[in-house]
């Protein structure tokens, strides 16, 4: 796997090593002492989330108030989407910058967005499955959400020739 360094400090871009031939192809989509080597942290994720959303459905920005921020390793297992990380750490220098990615099946490519950051996405095709893993258990209580047109950040989200589709939740600040 390749992993590279993005603008925003903690992000990581992962490209995985694709075998293929004539059959398809072959990858390994995770592998913790790889994983854990290349990014110079002990890392233990704890939970597996899979979402499945149809195109214009945009969910996020979501992250998690102390003791139970996630770091996130996302990627995509059919479709595409627009994955944005979102800086919330108030000591970094970067504090209130944003980072996306296009993560699709075909690219394969896994994005790592480690705790103290806010995340979000947006689907690109006609539906899109995301799979990903977290470092930290979810906690209703403890989640905040961010309006993903919020003008104190303004995300530059992609027009992709329909509506935005968000849930109640994604419409308003919660916290």
């Amino acid at each position: 796997m390749i992993v590279n360094n993005l603008p925003i400090d903690g992000l990581k871009l992962i490209i995985p090593e694709v075998f293929t031939d004539e059959r398809g192809y072959f990858f390994e989509s995770f592998n913790k002492q790889a994983f854990n080597t290349k990014l110079k942290h002990d890392h233990d994720f704890i939970q597996d989330n899979h979402s499945m959303s149809k195109k214009g459905v945009l969910r996020g920005l979501h992250y998690q108030k102390n003791p139970f921020e996630q770091g996130k390793l996302i990627r995509v297992i059919s479709g595409e989407i627009y994955d944005v990380a979102l800086d919330l750490r108030s000591n970094s220098p970067t504090f209130g910058q944003w980072h996306a990615e296009i993560l699709s099946s075909t690219n394969k490519k896994q994005f790592w967005i480690p705790r103290g950051f806010a995340h979000g996405f947006l689907t690109l095709t006609d539906s899109a499955e995301v799979a990903y893993k977290t470092d930290n258990v979810y906690s209703r209580d403890h989640e905040v959400n961010i309006p993903w047109n919020s003008n104190k950040f303004s995300i530059k989200w992609p027009d992709i020739g329909c509506s935005i589709i968000t849930s109640t939740k994604d419409r308003g600040i919660i916290e």
